[in-house]
């Protein structure tokens, strides 16, 4: 499933778990990790950069990022293939450039970087990156859970949808890889589906619904029994976002694999907030895959 995953870093602990979190999947699948430090000269410059900034000043922050790459390397002990590369240019080109030119199959980023801001994703880097990355991103906080102590309950979300599909798979393989249960879990968010506070579906239509969550999740497990391992399903109304963090917590969840869209068909790069949720959120890691290349090209097939 991965044979190079990217870690962004920037030296802070926050890149440290994602470290560690790339190393123990690098382990699993057998895959080289690239370690990629951005020399962002303009951010750093600030408005000293208006005139110019010194040799003396570039070398001071590309010593930071060879350090950066050093102390993500020393979390990777148990990796055979480690790359390491400092980069200048601005962070979520650069990592997306880097990813499309050396066959990247997975990002592993924190949700934070050394700025210190309190908003986990939103206008940051890491945010971008899941908006535009191609392969499936990571996405660890500055959590004790961040921290890689193996994978045994893997959460994977779904609706039934294309989106949910692009998802199981890389649930699956990881879990399989870890030897975790997997948690095939459908959440009738049934607030967003009524126009008005005050109007309520009737309820065969719920039922309905219901029974087609209780489809998706079935399948999802049937998968996963398929491939040798244990899994559970379970269907629950209320707010998206806010019922799987309960999930999260309540089952010792290790790792969440979701994709970027669900049923809306918005086209919002972060599934209907739901997805932007749980990375910002979630105690542990969110594996978000972004299902844009799957749905496109399974439409067109369908047009042919």
């Amino acid at each position: 499933m991965y044979d190079a995953i990217l870690v962004p870093t920037d030296g802070s602990e926050h890149a440290g778990r994602a470290a560690r979190q790339a190393g123990y999947l690098a382990e699993l699948f057998d895959a080289t990790v690239h370690l990629l430090s951005v020399v962002d000269v303009q951010a750093a410059a600030g408005a000293f950069n208006a005139g110019g900034v010194d040799k003396a000043f570039t070398d001071r922050l590309e010593a930071e990022g060879e350090r950066a790459v050093e102390a993500a390397e020393a979390e990777m002990a148990g990796v055979d293939a480690v790359r390491t590369a400092v980069v200048r240019g601005r962070p979520d080109k650069v990592i997306l450039n880097y990813a499309d030119e050396n066959d990247v199959d997975l990002v592993v980023m924190g949700t934070h970087g050394r700025t210190g801001l309190t908003r986990y994703v939103a206008g940051s880097v890491t945010e971008r990156v899941l908006r535009l990355s191609d392969v499936p991103v990571l996405t660890v906080r500055a959590t004790d859970e961040g921290e890689a102590g193996g994978y045994e309950e893997v959460l994977v979300p779904t609706d039934g949808s294309e989106y949910a599909e692009a998802a199981v798979d890389h649930g699956l393989a990881v879990a399989e890889a870890a030897g975790a249960r997997v948690h095939a879990v459908n959440v009738v968010d049934l607030g967003g589906m009524t126009a008005s506070a005050t109007y309520g579906l009737p309820e065969d239509i719920i039922a309905r619904i219901e029974a087609d969550g209780e489809e998706a999740t079935d399948e999802v497990a049937s998968r996963a029994r398929e491939r040798g391992l244990e899994a559970v399903t379970d269907v629950r109304r209320g707010s998206a976002a806010r019922t799987l963090l309960d999930y999260v917590d309540r089952e010792d969840i290790d790792l969440v694999v979701m994709g970027t869209a669900g049923r809306t068909g918005l086209d919002r790069y972060l599934l209907g907030s739901t997805t932007e949720g749980l990375v910002r959120r979630s105690e542990a890691p969110v594996l978000a895959v972004n299902a844009r290349n799957r749905t496109s090209e399974s439409s067109k097939s369908k047009s042919e």
